[in-house]
């Protein structure tokens, strides 16, 4: 079944992108847990959408690598409530905030040299250090 479109900030995830269907869910609900398909599975064809830029998609696939199938879409479950749109929604819910983890690029780190007083301390413990081992040797001899 396609769904409607996802907004996630300023990007809109086409209704074609997703799918969805809704299985038997397990744990507690009684007889009621044999009859209704509450479960939802929700995919989302991230090699052929053409919402995201390859930045994007290389970011979430990373992010979503224990969710991805062999034909490259994430798959979401919920399985959190016994009624089938609310675990629609849920499952809806993380795959926006999956997508916008991906939207968020990682600041470049810049290479930084530690201060002079941080240096004079570090040598400092080091021969506080040795100085303390040594101690402990010559008492030994």
């Amino acid at each position: 079944m396609a769904s409607e479109t996802l907004l996630v900030g300023a990007i809109a995830i086409p209704g074609t992108d997703l799918t969805w269907t809704a299985t038997r869910s397990s744990g507690p609900g009684g007889q009621n847990v044999n009859k209704v398909s509450s479960r939802v599975e929700l995919r989302f064809d991230l090699e052929g959408t053409s919402a995201l830029d390859q930045a994007v998609k290389s970011r979430l696939r990373t992010l979503a690598k224990g969710y991805l199938d062999a034909e490259g879409r994430i798959l979401i479950r919920s399985e959190r409530t016994r009624d089938r749109q609310q675990n629609l929604f849920d499952a809806r819910e993380k795959l926006r905030e999956l997508i916008a983890r991906a939207l968020v690029a990682p600041k470049k780190r810049r290479p930084t040299r530690p201060s002079r007083g941080a240096q004079a301390r570090r040598l400092d413990e080091k021969r506080r250090q040795g100085t303390k081992k040594r101690g402990r040797h010559e008492s030994d001899a």
